[in-house]
This record gives C-alpha cells, structure tokens and sequence, in this order.
C-alpha cells in the first residue's frame, strides 16, 4: 500500500536568491510571511505565473504588477523581472496596448481586447519598482518607450474628457462579494479604476523622465498627471468627500494615488475606516485595492486600524487562510468559507500571489525598511518602523546591491530599542517613534554627532536620525503620552 514514503515533493522554481528576512513577535503574521515566500516560489518559474496547478500557469499582468515590491524584498528578483520585461516590449501592441498575460500565447480575448487598467499598467509599475528596489538606470531606460506608449493609449481611451470609460475591463478584481441578502458587494467602477491607473501611470512617467534626464517628456507627464487629476475629482469626488462608490478600494486608490485634494484627505481616511467598521475591521477589497489599503490607513493617521485590519483572523482577512491550513496565498478571500464550502473549483486557486501583496507593507511599516526614490537601492534607506496591534519585537533585513541593511525593534518595560545595520557606502534617516531627542541614547550615548549619527532631530513625537553606514543601537525611554 502506498504511504507517506511513496511520492517526493520537489520544489521547482527560478533559482533566485533570497534576499529578504521579516519576523515579528505574532506567529500568524510569521506564517503568512512564510505563506508569501512560499507563493512567490511556486511562481517565479522563468515568468511571473499567477498560478501553478490549473490551465492557466500564465504571466498575468495585473499578479505581477501588484506583487513586484514584495517579490523584490523577498528574493533578487533583478534578472528575472528584466527578462520578463523583454517579453513584455516584444508582445505590446503598436497602438501601445498590452496583452493580459506576457509572454501570450492566449491570442483571442488576450489580443483583441488588450489594454486592461491594472493590468497593462505592468508596463510602467514594475520597471519603476524595478528601478527603486535596485538602481538599475539602464533597465528603465530601455523600457521608457513601452511605458509612454502604454501611457498614450490609456490617454487615447480617454479622450477629451480624461475619463476612461473601458471597453474590457477585469476593475477590482475578485473584491469581496457576500452572499448576503442586504449588501450588494463591493464594486468599484471599472471607468473609476481606470482613471485612477492613468493618472498614477502618468505620475510614474513623470518620474521616470525626470530620472533618465528627458526633462521635457517630465514636465509632459506631470502635466497629464494633473489633468487627470482634475478630471477624477470632477467626476469620482463629491464636494462633501465621498470618493466613488463609497467602497474601501476606491478610498485606497484614492489616497494611494495622490487623487484627492488636500482638503479632502482627512475625511477619505475617515470614510475608509467607517467601512472596515461597518464590515468589522474585515477586507472588501480586490487585486488592486487590496495592496493599497494599509497604506492608505497609515497615511490618514489610522495605523491602529491598519493593524486590526492585518491582525484579523476570521473571514475574510489575511489570516484567515492560515486559519484553515493554507500553506501559500489564495486567489480569493472565500477560497473556502466558514462552513468549509468551497468556491467553483473551475476557478479557486489556493497558490495564487496577488494578495501576498501585503508583504511589502509590513517589511516597511512593521520592520520599518524603505527606499528613497531619490536614491534607489537602498543607497539611502527610510528606516521608520511603526510598532502597533500586538506585537513586542519584529525584525527585518534585505541584501541590497551594497550589503546587507537591517533593522529590529524590541518594545518592553516602556522602552523601544531600534538596532539598525547600514550597509558600507549608504546612509539611512532613521526615524524612532514616540521619543524625544533628549530621552533617546545610541549605544548608550546622547545624540551628539559622533560615531556615524550625523544629525538628529525633532519631528512631532518623533526622533529623526541621519547616520551613516555601521550598526547602530538606539534606545528610547517612550512616553505614554506619544
């Protein structure tokens, strides 16, 4: 009789290089970390697959886009996403339109109805990303036509009114959808999304121009930027906030995309949280928003939300999966439900990436690691962790192109330590938050402008410290009022 000795497991992947480390005090969170590596293996085999157990096995765009920062923090994904990108260049199309999956060997829908917002906007998102998590100038100089051209047919699509009203569209992807007799779902317009992608895609242009010097094609992009900008806010905002369909990922986008007037911020990170409550701190959200969205809360000043929303663990949440045995990321939040039905088996992955997404929020906001697009490559690094939900220590740590940068935090008997590794040849700002300048020590020292610590400062309730590369140990006696 067969047993557990008959078959061998055998993991095949690219041979990429893990480069990022990321753990934390709550063993849930640990296990969907280890959930998103294992994900990103299973897929990462010469493209960029969305699954790799049904009919697809396919580079799908919109996957790729929304998960490349995370891939990037997790493993040297340099190589494969720029031979990824070649295939891409070579499939757009001459209107400047790109298929859903890359390479495509789907032809039909794939080809007719190419040039799907979110998914096409691959073309421009992961050779910026690509760009900021390594540096590499000359990648993102070879892909700076695809990325106009990309740009000109959504700009195309929209025409004088800068509206995108699509044709095809595939919008939020697998947002959540109850069974429930009162909630209708929660949908967010497809002419609303991609909008917001044209203007973001815009933006990414605009910075790419300005880093490869072409400072004519900057002003152009930015100005388009802009326009859509405006044109969003006349047709998705109204003059009392409410941003689109009122869902939690037309907020997300939103705020993300910079898409709001200043004056409105406040009541969109207002409106975002009133939702997460009325659904009880749980995710609506699809492909697109999902990534968003803990950002979104951070940036409106609800990061005690952003936690309870990560830290959920009934349906549908992040942790839920895990909750049911899941190894690696699901392609929808009710893969299986609470009462352990299961979705149409035609189309319910239980290896799909995309909502993995989350990765890169938490190496940057819980371990607190980040880049500055005006040094990429970590050449100089955002070290700005923000503890909260439950935990007591997390750590984090990357191998970037000049070693390796690592920061660790510790929050016990009302004080925060914050031990930071900058790598030979870099800088880092360090933020250190709920402190004073004068209650903050660095090896046992005050902040003087010795052994690295160039500078430090106060910034609201928190301490900020310039530094050089070397290892570095700040202690903080924390306020309770902070």
């Amino acid at each position: 009789m067969p047993d557990t000795s008959t078959i061998t497991g055998i993991v095949v992947s690219s041979a990429l290089e893990q480069t990022g480390s990321f753990a934390t005090s709550d063993t849930m969170l640990n296990k969907l970390q280890q959930n998103i590596v294992w994900g990103q293996r299973g897929n990462f085999l010469s493209v960029p697959t969305d699954c790799p157990q049904r009919d697809e096995r396919l580079g799908w765009t919109g996957d790729a886009q929304v998960f490349a920062r995370t891939a990037a923090f997790n493993m040297n994904v340099s190589g494969f996403f720029a031979n990824w990108l070649v295939d891409m260049s070579l499939d757009q199309h001459a209107d400047g339109s790109e298929p859903w999956v890359i390479p495509n060997p789907m032809g039909g829908d794939s080809t007719d109805k190419a040039g799907t917002a979110g998914w096409g906007d691959a073309a421009v998102i992961v050779p910026w990303t690509m760009y900021l998590a390594y540096g590499d100038r000359a990648l993102l100089a070879r892909q700076y036509s695809g990325m106009r051209a990309w740009v000109e047919f959504e700009r195309r699509q929209a025409g004088p009114s800068g509206v995108w009203r699509p044709g095809p569209q595939f919008g939020d992807w697998l947002a959540y959808h109850s069974t429930d007799a009162g909630y209708p779902g929660a949908t967010t317009g497809t002419d609303f999304i991609a909008t917001a992608y044209l203007a973001h895609s815009a933006d990414l242009v605009s910075r790419a121009a300005g880093v490869l010097g072409l400072s004519a094609e900057e002003a152009r992009y930015a100005a388009l930027f802009r326009a859509e900008r405006a044109a969003f806010q006349r047709e998705f905002v109204t003059a009392a906030g409410r941003v689109g369909e009122n869902t939690q990922t037309a907020y997300a986008l939103a705020l993300q995309f910079d898409l709001l007037p200043d004056s409105l911020v406040a009541s969109a990170g207002e409106r975002l949280v009133a939702d997460l409550r009325l659904h009880g701190m749980h995710l609506t959200t699809g492909f697109l928003g999902t990534p968003n969205i803990l950002d979104a809360l951070v940036r409106t000043g609800h990061l005690s939300d952003a936690y309870a929303l990560l830290e959920q663990r009934t349906y549908p949440s992040w942790l839920y999966p895990i909750t049911r045995g899941a190894t690696t990321m699901w392609e929808r939040w009710d893969g299986i439900e609470p009462d352990g039905t299961f979705e149409d088996p035609s189309m319910n992955s239980f290896n799909h990436y995309a909502f993995g997404a989350v990765g890169d929020w938490m190496y940057r906001t819980i371990a607190g690691i980040g880049i500055d697009p005006t040094a990429p490559a970590y050449e100089h690094a955002l070290i700005a962790p923000r503890p909260g939900g439950g935990l007591t220590h997390a750590r984090g740590s990357i191998e970037t192109p000049y070693g390796a940068l690592a920061s660790a935090w510790t929050l016990a008997g009302g004080k925060f330590t914050l031990d930071v590794t900058v790598p030979a040849n870099t800088r880092a700002t360090v933020t250190i938050p709920g402190a004073a300048v004068d209650a903050v020590r660095e090896s046992g020292r005050a902040l003087g402008g010795d052994d690295g610590v160039r500078s430090a400062r106060q910034q609201g309730n928190d301490v900020v410290v310039e530094v050089g590369s070397g290892k570095y140990s700040f202690v903080a006696q924390r306020d309770a009022r902070r």
